[in-house]
């Protein structure tokens, strides 16, 4: 794989199959980062750990993208420039602007739910520290802070679960987008196919037609033929309607 990267004569086909892979797994780590970031304990080390493992796991992916879509790059470049290459290789770019995009709206949420998580745990700390230096505490007043602090809780998991819907949808029809381009280019390049071959069986019958001059005089003599028998049949038929009509006169 690091030679496919690093070799600018690489396979254009072969980097493209790398760079939907790392795509694909991007895709999931993204979801499974937002939910492990959301849901996480800030107050477990463990979990912690784990957080920031993915997320180096993320940037490394990133990073690897970033080098097949430079890779690609110098294939298109050393290769017959074509509109289908230059598509392809535009939208692998957008999909890579869009997950690191992505990943950084996402961490920044986490971030700063974290951060609620841990002022919400250090007011939990101060009341029950309160509670235990207290036994004197009015108890209306114990059930108020409770009461706010749970609805704190609910707003930031019902934010986490706004953020976590919302890039789903958009990773979703990012795919799907891509599969409807790449079905438009292969229908563009069986119709410009199906163009080349009728513009040859043209050329071909032209062709056949300088070569045979006597060909082409015999179908103009039966052409001019059949005009005439047209005419004829046409004064006949005229002659009869006339004859017809001086007969229903005469009577």
């Amino acid at each position: 794989m690091a030679t496919a990267v690093s070799s600018p004569a690489s396979n254009w086909d072969e980097l493209r199959r790398e760079a939907r892979r790392i795509e694909g797994d991007l895709d999931v780590r993204l979801s499974s980062y937002a939910k492990l970031g959301g849901y996480s304990d800030p107050r477990r080390p463990a979990s912690d750990s784990h957080w920031k493992s993915m997320e180096m796991e993320i940037e490394s992916l990133l990073a690897r993208l970033t080098e097949v879509n430079e890779a690609m790059s110098r294939c298109a470049a050393a290769a017959t420039p074509t509109t289908s290459v230059a598509q392809k290789l535009t939208r692998h770019r957008d999909i890579l602007h869009e997950f690191t995009q992505e990943f950084k709206r996402t961490r920044g949420n986490i971030m700063s739910i974290r951060e609620h998580a841990e002022l919400l745990t250090s007011v939990r700390n101060d009341i029950n520290e309160y509670k235990a230096s207290s036994s004197m505490q009015p108890v209306p007043n114990l059930l108020r802070e409770r009461a706010a602090i749970h609805g704190s809780v609910s707003q930031v998991k019902g934010l986490y679960s706004i953020m976590l819907t919302m890039q789903q949808v958009k990773m979703f029809y990012i795919f799907q987008i891509d599969e409807v381009t790449s079905q438009a280019e292969a229908i563009k390049g069986v119709l410009s196919a199906q163009r080349s071959t009728f513009g040859d069986i043209q050329g071909k019958v032209k062709q056949l037609s300088d070569k045979f001059p006597m060909v082409r005089s015999i179908l103009g003599m039966i052409k001019r033929k059949k005009s005439k028998d047209t005419i004829i049949l046409a004064a006949v038929i005229a002659g009869c309607t006339l004859f017809l009509f001086i007969y229903w006169i005469s009577k």
